[in-house]
């Protein structure tokens, strides 16, 4: 099997909402499974010296008008929430967890969670929220919310996001194919050129 493409995310990144519509369909022309990484796009943007788009004088006005665009382009739902951004570690926690256990519902959790912030512009950062979305999937909310606060998936997260950062993960979406790296849902395009030219 090849390698799966790796696509880091952040549950508050209104660009990886949208590569969350896009990736699949790139990945099954490829013949490639997705690897869903969520990581706290938060220490990626201290580790660059980077700040969010909505934070930036002339981007964020830009960014705003652009996720509109992107959302009537890909003909997906669109609102932007509030609050944005939010601290998404409930949700990306819960993902790790429900990963070791059932890869495909920690997908569909992760959908989920998206859809619901930018989608229906329902706050997701409290662990109540992210086990009452959940709980649909058929995972106990009791199970869920014991697991965001257990050790071991607060440690898995850091250790992805650390991860992430020594690899060069600095922006949400983040991809990468055969260790090549692609940042952004923009590249996507490119990434599949990548890899059905092995490269150029």
């Amino acid at each position: 099997m090849p390698n799966p493409i790796e696509f880091y995310f952040d549950l508050s990144s209104p660009y990886a909402y949208f590569a969350r519509h896009a990736i699949e369909p790139v990945a099954k022309r490829l013949g490639r499974e997705v690897a869903w990484k969520p990581i706290m796009i938060g220490a990626a943007f201290k580790a660059s010296g980077n700040v969010p788009l909505v934070q930036q004088p002339m981007k964020g006005k830009y960014s705003v008008h652009d996720w509109g665009r992107m959302g009537r382009l890909m003909n997906v739902p669109w609102v932007l929430p509030k609050p944005f951004p939010i601290a998404t570690l409930a949700g990306a926690r819960a993902c790790y967890w429900q990963d070791a256990q059932n890869p495909a519902r920690a997908v569909a959790l992760a959908k989920t969670l998206f859809d619901a912030y930018f989608g229906q512009g329902i706050d997701i950062s409290g662990a109540a929220k992210v086990a009452e979305l959940a709980e649909p999937l058929g995972i106990a909310r009791a199970d869920l919310l014991a697991a965001i606060e257990a050790p071991e998936w607060k440690q898995k997260l850091k250790t992805e996001t650390e991860g992430a950062i020594e690899r060069g993960v600095f922006g949400a979406p983040f991809f990468f194919v055969d260790g090549e790296p692609f940042w952004g849902v923009d590249r996507l395009p490119m990434l599949e050129e990548w890899v059905k030219r092995g490269g150029f």
